[in-house]
């Protein structure tokens, strides 16, 4: 029959962030990145401290806990006062 071997799609979708929080791309090294927007079936992420865009698919992102959301703050405030960025 058709379509017999084909896994049903009983995943719901997460639900979208809000633009600006700050998730964990697992599949780049737990990389941190602020959540921009939908792109297709992918969401965008920006390093915290600016810098390029990448996209990822949302399964394999989870939301930052405290301790990475500090950590990538505290570099990207690092990275200012070295002028670095603005």
């Amino acid at each position: 029959m058709y379509g017999e071997n084909l896994r049903p799609n009983n995943q719901e979708p997460p639900d979208l962030p809000a633009p600006g929080t700050l998730l964990v791309d697992t599949s780049r090294a737990d990389r941190v990145g602020e959540f921009r927007g939908v792109a297709g079936p992918y969401w965008s992420l920006r390093p915290v401290g600016g810098g390029a865009e990448w996209e990822v698919e949302p399964r394999h992102v989870r939301p930052a806990v405290l301790m990475e959301q500090l950590r990538a703050r505290t570099a990207r405030l690092n990275a200012r006062s070295r002028g670095e960025i603005l």
